[in-house]
């Protein structure tokens, strides 16, 4: 995991939002930063290179036919907003 993987992922783990979620889990045929299978969440965090990335719509798609919505945060996001990424992730959580 990245350094901002690593970050995140404290406050994600041992259901502190209420859910659980894995992390670097395989999902064929990509591997997700995070899954919350209960609620059907997919969390991403990107860096420049997946700026306006066709590979990445794609792979949005691919989750969204099977009913899984993903959240995609910049690495930059989750150093300086903590609390604004979390806040995006409890909102998403809360949502049927």
């Amino acid at each position: 995991m990245t350094p901002d993987e690593r970050l995140l992922w404290k406050c994600l783990k041992r259901n502190q939002l209420g859910v659980a979620f894995r992390r670097q889990e395989p999902m064929r045929p990509y591997i997700v930063d995070f899954v919350c299978f209960e609620k059907k969440l997919i969390i991403e965090l990107d860096g420049s290179q997946h700026a306006d990335s066709p590979t990445d719509k794609a792979r949005d798609e691919f989750f969204e036919q099977r009913g899984f919505r993903t959240l995609r945060f910049w690495n930059g996001d989750v150093k300086t907003n903590l609390e604004g990424v979390l806040e995006t992730i409890r909102h998403a959580l809360d949502e049927p």
